[in-house]
């Protein structure tokens, strides 16, 4: 099986245009999104301007601030305050790599949780890792890394069984891996976390669901696997001129290995929860001022 994920992405984002002229009419504005971007990763710039125009696209009022390692802390800082603080910003997105001197501030303390789009908040972080249950995490009021949460929707449009499942996720980065990993636990998945020093080979023989973050091309070999599981593949890498995952498809596909293709598996799904969660924060925002 493929699970792709442009069908899932196009029924997300379906409703989204009305669902952003209607807070549009109730709050008298636009919801505004304010991204705060670095120029130095070319890659992720880019992206951020794909989405960016995504949200334009839906009538959200855009504008992206840019940093580059000559970006004084403070500066960085203050501009995270003043964006949290402002009454017109409604959503606030921070993709990284950030430049290393910006990274090692305490930004994330400062962002205001409501406006997190990304989940990269301490306040937001934290209570999605106090979550035991699926339930309390759709309770949440903040927000989830879309990344993570894109992977488990996903696998729910492709009824993917978590529940005991013997799960592996290969990256333990605080965007993807570790609240992908708490998702799935949260989902009653049993989950292992792969990094640099893991025996990939042992630990990935017996899984049940692989989510490869890991952002290395033919990293991942077929033989690894079990024929029967699911391999998530959530990186996307440019390597002989196309894009490109963590596997080999054809190899997966012959192995009898259900996988996500790239592109056109986890990407979509991402940035439409990203869409989803600009209006949210626009209508959360009607909420608490009613």
């Amino acid at each position: 099986m493929i699970l792709e994920g442009r069908s899932l992405a196009a029924h997300i984002r379906e409703p989204l245009p009305g669902r952003a002229e209607a807070v549009c009419q109730k709050m008298g504005r636009p919801i505004k999104l304010c991204a705060i971007g670095s120029t130095e990763d070319y890659g992720a710039y880019l992206y951020l301007k794909k989405e960016v125009e995504a949200a334009k696209k839906l009538g959200v009022q855009t504008q992206i601030f840019e940093i580059n390692h000559e970006t004084p802390a403070a500066e960085f800082l203050a501009l995270v305050e003043r964006l949290s603080a402002d009454e017109a910003t409604d959503a606030i997105l921070i993709p990284r790599p950030l430049p290393a001197h910006l990274a090692a501030t305490d930004f994330a303390d400062r962002l205001a949780p409501q406006k997190d789009i990304d989940g990269m908040s301490n306040i937001n972080a934290g209570n999605l890792f106090l979550c035991k249950t699926w339930a309390e995490v759709q309770a949440l009021k903040g927000f989830v890394p879309c990344t993570a949460s894109a992977v488990i929707r996903l696998l729910q449009f492709h009824r993917v069984p978590l529940e005991g499942a013997e799960a592996a996720v290969i990256g333990r980065s605080s965007t993807v891996g570790r609240p992908l990993a708490h998702l799935l636990t949260c989902q009653n998945a049993t989950v292992k976390i792969c990094h640099t020093k893991t025996d990939l080979p042992r630990a990935l023989k017996d899984a049940d669901l692989v989510c490869s973050a890991a952002g290395t091309p033919g990293l991942i070999q077929a033989s690894w696997l079990r024929p029967g599981a699911t391999l998530v593949d959530i990186s996307t890498n440019w390597q002989n001129d196309h894009l490109c995952g963590d596997a080999d498809p054809q190899a997966l596909a012959q192995r009898g290995v259900s996988y996500s293709p790239v592109p056109g598996g986890v990407g979509p799904v991402t940035l439409a929860v990203l869409l989803e969660n600009i209006i949210l924060s626009g209508e959360r925002k009607l909420k608490e001022n009613v």
